[in-house]
């Protein structure tokens, strides 16, 4: 069993209504039921309703696989929850950040680059291309994903070149982004995962769900035995003849 962390800002869904309408019990708990059924211990966390934004060290400690959404109040996110995180994720723990979660601390920091990108909110249709079939992340996931209405990202996105490339998308009004992308720091494992805005239903497809699924399991990382620093002794006797 993988142990997975969502976390969710859960402010839109409070103050929109229009979000509210589409995700009445928070974007976390639909991602929860659409991942329940798979080999995932489920367990959500919010910016507010938890003490350090439920991202504790005994939670974080017991998280394989953390996802993030978030948007209105990535700069009300502590410094020391951020650098837990990323420590985490250093130490093994995977990250799938999702939509807005570009703009997250933790993302920014593990990235070193300001992660900016092109938007506009006019309910687009988004296709988005599978450009690595055989990775393990489009295991089981159509060529191509039809999005009827999403927020379009456009070109440039300031990330570091990815490891990966997974998904590309075109938007109908011209743009194309990168949509899924994975990084590798330390031991850990990150996917970004583009669609998600708050007010279309993009977390009830089945194919967004299967994407998100595949890339916990990929981004799982069992077994890791970390590096060590600092200095070392001689493996074997010193002033002897290498053979």
């Amino acid at each position: 069993m993988i142990n997975v962390t969502i976390w969710n800002e859960f402010l839109n869904e409070k103050l929109n209504d229009e979000a509210k309408q589409v995700y009445p019990d928070g974007i976390h708990k639909a991602l929860a039921a659409g991942l329940a059924g798979e080999e995932f211990v489920i367990r959500t966390a919010t910016l507010h309703d938890d003490a350090e934004h439920g991202l504790g060290e005994e939670v974080l400690n017991s998280t394989d696989v953390l996802l993030w959404w978030g948007h209105k109040a990535h700069d009300q996110v502590s410094d020391e929850v951020t650098a837990r995180v990323v420590k985490r994720v250093q130490d093994g723990m995977g990250l799938i950040v999702l939509h807005s979660g570009h703009f997250s601390k933790p993302f920014k920091a593990l990235m070193g680059t300001s992660c900016d990108l092109k938007w506009r909110v006019a309910g687009e249709q988004e296709i988005i291309w599978s450009v690595n079939p055989s990775h393990p992340i489009t295991e089981g996931v159509n060529s191509k994903i039809l999005l009827e209405h999403e927020e379009m990202y456009g070109e440039f996105f300031d990330i570091p070149t990815p490891d990966e490339l997974i998904f590309v998308s075109n938007f109908e009004g011209g743009e194309v982004f990168r949509t899924g992308c994975t990084f590798r720091r330390g031991s850990g494992k990150i996917f970004y995962f583009r669609p998600g805005h708050e007010t279309y239903p993009t977390y009830y497809q089945p194919d967004i769900l299967k994407v998100i699924a595949n890339s916990i399991r990929w981004a799982c990382s069992t077994g890791i035995i970390n590096p060590i620093y600092g200095k070392s002794e001689a493996i074997r006797p010193l002033g002897g003849v290498l053979v």
